[in-house]
């Protein structure tokens, strides 16, 4: 039965800003890689340039597609009206396996972190992996609105050590330098790991739709939340990219030690510990609010009988699709022992072609329904959209390209992306099999 909520159990903008800064960001932590491919002035450049080309016409496709259907599901939805049910599958089962990549890599991140305070405890990876993976199930279980409550709380815990290291290295009465965006005497595999690490630190805005069903006034709350999300990251992370060259510290030391050796060098130990406690903070928010958006999509492939009844089933008290998500921790809990980088590269090979989906969608429903109303509609005719599209897609290319250039250690990885991407044919195969009715279906 489709998902249904109580409007006192709705998600407000400020808590659906929140989960989505989560959802997309996180704050600056996982950025550290991109300074050490591209230096600081190649990282400003990037950081300038990569979210004009990739995230703004996806950011526009997400809030026209959302506001002409503001419905639990998502980019699910939206694919199936525009495509029909089979290419809605390989949307949901492409997305479904790249939130399970994305959500592996942050309990991973956390231990990293951790390691500030308690260098040991790399030893005991797997078991806190696990207690993050399902503590995390438990608050999803407890409802949506719990999750937006942690999300302002973790968001706030992200964005507070940022804010000092900036003061610390960026206050009244320093001259302060700003890198010039530049690209000099940077090698095509620099560039495009450089571009890959600022794409990957920008993911995610479509996942934010799959539970619009559960937030009130969906279509004002999504412009008004997504609009301050994405400033918000954008803004965060051009701030940490002029500290980082305030402070004048090595790239390869900051790659290595990560954001808390940054901490420590403007501020003192007590600093660090600061940044320290804020990445474990992020990594928890992401992984809930990350799954969140996952849990929903399996229960409305349930709903058009693609996966099996079970997944409809709701929890008698909080009303959530609890199966779901303990399906989801339950695959994540073998992931997380893939490696990071691992991950990060299989991560994008999926999204991009769950992504690339979600625009042809945009532009068939321009055509199939020109004159259905939209309360938010990108000021571009058929010519523009594509125009607008071609953008995105040409930044994906360039990010693989520097995963298949950059090191030979990847070839594994992207096979078994690639592989992930054909087992949707697979499985659609023996879907229609199993239910003939699915083949009168377009």
């Amino acid at each position: 039965m489709p998902f249904k909520q109580k409007s006192s159990g709705k998600l407000l903008p400020l808590q659906l800003a929140a989960v989505i800064f989560l959802t997309v960001s996180g704050g600056p932590y996982g950025l550290e890689q991109l300074f050490a491919y591209a230096g600081n002035h190649g990282a400003m450049l990037l950081l300038l340039i990569i979210p004009l080309l990739w995230d703004i016409p996806t950011i526009l496709t997400v809030l026209e597609l959302n506001s002409l259907m503001p419905v639990t599901g998502g980019y699910y939805q939206w694919v199936k009206h525009a495509l029909g049910i089979r290419w809605a599958f390989f949307e949901g089962w492409w997305t479904w396996l790249y939130t399970f990549l994305d959500l592996a890599i942050y309990p991973v991140l956390f231990i990293t972190y951790a390691g500030f305070f308690f260098p040991e405890i790399a030893h005991y990876k797997l078991p806190v992996c696990l207690a993050i993976i399902w503590l995390s199930a438990i608050l999803n279980i407890l409802g949506i609105v719990p999750v937006g409550k942690v999300s302002v709380l973790l968001g706030t815990m992200v964005l507070i050590p940022f804010g000092l290291i900036f003061f610390m290295l960026v206050h009244p009465g320093t001259h302060v330098h700003i890198p010039a965006p530049s690209l000099k005497g940077l090698s095509f595999p620099a560039i495009s790991m450089g571009v890959y690490t600022v794409m990957w630190n920008f993911l995610g805005w479509d996942n934010a739709t799959t539970y619009a069903g559960e937030v009130a006034r969906p279509v004002r709350s999504y412009l008004q939340s997504i609009s301050i999300a994405f400033f918000l990251v954008f803004g965060v992370y051009l701030m940490t990219t002029i500290a980082v060259h305030q402070s004048g510290i090595d790239p390869t030391v900051l790659n290595n030690g990560g954001f808390p050796v940054l901490g420590v060098l403007a501020g003192g130990r007590w600093l660090g510990i600061v940044v320290a406690a804020g990445g474990m903070a992020s990594t928890v928010g992401l992984y809930s609010a990350v799954l969140l958006s996952v849990s929903r999509v399996p229960q409305v492939m349930a709903d058009d009988q693609l996966l099996p009844a079970w997944f409809c089933s709701l929890h008698p008290r909080f009303n959530t699709p609890y199966i779901s998500i303990i399906a989801s921790s339950l695959i994540v809990s073998i992931l997380v022992l893939f490696t990071f980088s691992d991950l990060v590269v299989m991560d994008i090979i999926l999204y991009g072609a769950g992504l690339s989906l979600e625009f042809i969608a945009l532009l068939m429903l321009r055509i199939k329904e020109p004159l259905r109303p939209r309360p938010f509609r990108i000021p571009l005719g058929n010519a523009g959209l594509i125009a607008m599209i071609a953008l995105p897609m040409l930044v994906y290319v360039i990010a693989l390209s520097g995963a298949l250039v950059s090191s030979e250690k990847m070839g594994g990885p992207i096979t078994l992306a690639l592989g992930m991407l054909l087992s949707a044919a697979v499985a659609w195969r023996l879907i229609r099999w199993r239910n003939p009715a699915l083949a009168a279906k377009p």
